[in-house]
């Protein structure tokens, strides 16, 4: 064995990162436990489904602790069975961003396809197959929708949860009541009561977040409402493993049929290397209580009507529906799981309870402010970035990272204000979108029966074009005090052409496309979002121009600038991505301006090697743009190189300058 001299010092320690970067720094005192008087916490979440779950461990990345943070859940572990099965292409890019995406990428069924089968003219086929187009419309990083059982969501978030907080998630305690008493205490003026184990608590938070489901108690207890309609159509789902000779079995697939409607959803493997699928299916004879013989009380209540679908009847009809061919459970327990509910959408008309200053101290996610049917895959989706939306901009507020009150706004935190704005415009979207899609899905598509005369060919247009929204690619929020469509005037060209926003067109409210671009510093060939990361940072995205290597030019001028401008905010609060176009001369570190390499040396990427970042983007190379991207990885504003005096205004009306 060789001799050798060893030395090792301290900071050995910080090689390796517990987290993807620091927490976000705090401006605020830091928080100090209560000596006496009931507990208090910062931030109380309700609820620890796929939405809390996002939340809680966002704001413990963001560097919330046990102390400051707590969510509880009535139930004792993660979900067990059943509910929501599939993860979009926006959110797998999320869990991306949260580096923990693996193992839903190697676990999860992958539908790639969407088959449609309607009724045949040909009497002995019965049903056929009429068209199969992509699952995933537009571009993404996942081009495909993951099916995988929410309960392994769950305990995936959970189990990274558990890297920054030794408590986790306080389970078997259930919320009894909440309310806002400013009186009791203003600075943490938000009382709840709690039962733990049984035994009951009181404890008080500045904000609380009810992500509990449709039956919400933090909805109820503060008069919130959720508004709008339930459709008359009673579908029952179920989870199996099936016998039988479908050829698209493997396949998502929508089934119109004389027998009725079927939805196919392919499942992940289970331990026993079988697949699961999961059917939903139009239950006839409880649809319509006028065409049933049953008491007034029945024919009103959905719930009584709900209670007469039986596992035998949802299987019977699937018989039908699959006819001519067999489809059955391959053994006696081969069922996991099945349900039977009504479709309903409806929307709560406020996201946020403020208190008598205007600040923002309740608020609810995902089931607990909308509902709508599964079969478009978006609940689990949409629950998650509400949350995804809503944790940076609670953390901003906590540490006070915010401007006490913004320049064009009356509230007390306007940022706050937009995770309403934005999320409740979406929701509705949703709503809408799932009216025409269930009705449509529920009906008989392509018949002489069908009550819509929506034909065979306009239903698969609506799916396709509402693959837009549900995989969260197409997703546009409004213009907002964090969504600026501010375009340069005067004599200089747009600062981006085209309009094509799903193919990457830059626009402010919509997500930032991924490219593949090559790092100046080593030769990787990494992925833009990669650089997202969820670690609560805004990112200036600067895609320079051609003169680059003009020490006088537009572009060595707006990165010296930039330098400057993000010494004025906290630090470490904004970070850099630096993409080049190609250029007359090669590129070294001595030819361009040292702050590149001081500040962005590991963010400095050539921008048409692999991917086009330029025409993807729609933008001129010949004069270049600064992008202003969001936490959530959402485009804030688009400017030109010269425009950084607006770049400093947005920056400014969101974030608290150093002092």
């Amino acid at each position: 064995m060789p001799l050798f001299t060893e030395h090792a010092y301290s900071w050995r320690d910080l090689r390796v990162l517990p987290s993807l970067a620091p927490p976000l720094p705090r401006l605020t005192p830091a928080f100090a436990p209560p000596q006496n008087g009931p507990e208090r916490y910062e931030v109380v979440i309700v609820g620890a489904g796929p939405a809390g779950l996002m939340l809680q461990l966002l704001l413990a990345r963001y560097g919330l602790t046990d102390e400051t943070l707590l969510c509880i859940d009535a139930k004792p572990s993660t979900l067990k069975s059943g509910q929501a099965d599939g993860i979009q292409p926006r959110t797998l890019e999320v869990f991306k961003t949260l580096g923990i995406s693996d193992e839903i990428e190697n676990e999860a069924c992958q539908m790639w396809e969407f088959a449609f089968w309607n009724v045949s003219e040909d009497p002995d086929k019965v049903i056929e197959r009429q068209a199969v187009v992509p699952d995933i419309i537009p571009p993404a990083r996942f081009a495909y929708e993951a099916t995988i059982h929410q309960g392994r969501v769950e305990r995936i978030m959970e189990t990274d949860l558990l890297r920054y907080s030794e408590r986790g998630v306080l389970r078997n305690t259930k919320l009894v009541s909440v309310k806002i008493d400013e009186c009791g205490d203003p600075e943490f003026p938000v009382l709840a009561e709690i039962e733990v184990d049984g035994v009951q608590r009181v404890i008080r938070t500045k904000h609380l977040v009810g992500a509990d489901g449709a039956h919400s108690t933090v909805r109820r207890s503060l008069g919130l409402q959720l508004e709008g309609q339930s459709l008359d159509h009673i579908w029952g789902v179920v989870d199996l493993v099936i016998d039988t000779n479908f050829p698209d079995i493997r396949r998502r697939c929508a089934i119109h049929s004389p027998a009725g409607s079927t939805m196919v959803i392919p499942r992940e493997r289970i331990n026993t290397g079988e697949y699961l699928t999961r059917l939903y299916v139009q239950v006839p004879g409880v649809v319509d209580p006028a065409g049933v013989d049953a008491d007034a009380d029945l024919k009103n209540d959905a719930k009584g009507r709900r209670s007469k679908v039986t596992l035998e009847a949802i299987l019977k009809q699937v018989e039908g529906v699959f006819q001519p061919y067999y489809i059955r459970p391959k053994r006696d327990d081969a069922v996991d799981w099945w349900a039977a509910y009504q479709i309903g959408q409806r929307v709560c008309p406020e996201f946020i309870v403020k208190d008598s200053s205007g600040v923002g101290r309740v608020f609810i996610v995902g089931d607990a402010c909308h509902t709508h049917s599964p079969k478009a895959g978006q609940g689990m989706n949409v629950s998650m970035m509400d949350s995804y939306n809503l944790a940076w901009k609670l953390a901003y507020h906590i540490n006070g990272l915010t401007p006490l009150k913004s320049a064009d706004k009356a509230s007390p935190d306007a940022l706050l204000d937009t995770y309403h704005i934005e999320r409740h415009a979406n929701a509705q979207q949703l709503i809408d979108f799932d009216r025409k899609f269930s009705s449509g899905f529920s009906d008989k598509v392509g018949t002489a029966e069908s009550t819509s005369g929506v034909s065979h060919a306009e239903f698969v247009e609506m799916f396709s074009t509402g693959c837009n929204f549900t995989s969260g690619c197409g997703v546009e929020y409004v213009e907002n005090m964090i969504v600026d469509r501010t375009i340069a005037t005067g004599t200089k060209k747009p600062v981006v052409s085209g309009d094509d926003f799903l193919l990457g067109i830059l626009r402010p409210g919509r997500r930032l496309l991924n490219i593949k671009m090559k790092r100046f510093a080593d030769g990787w060939q990494r992925d833009i979002q990669d650089d997202l990361a969820s670690t609560g940072r805004f990112r200036i995205l600067s895609l320079l121009s051609v003169d680059l290597l003009d020490v006088n030019g537009v572009s060595a001028t707006a990165l010296k600038d930039i330098a400057a401008l993000i010494q004025q905010f906290p630090p470490s609060l904004i970070e850099q991505i630096i993409i080049h176009p190609q250029l007359p001369d090669q590129v070294t570190w001595d030819n361009i301006p040292s702050c590149v390499k001081e500040q962005a040396e590991m963010s400095f990427y050539s921008g048409y090697e692999l991917d086009d970042a330029y025409q993807t983007y729609g933008v001129d190379p010949k004069q270049g743009a600064l992008v202003v991207i969001r936490p959530d990885g959402y485009v804030g504003m688009v400017i030109h190189l010269s425009g950084i005096c607006h770049v400093d205004a947005y920056l400014s009306r969101i974030i608290t300058r150093a002092t």
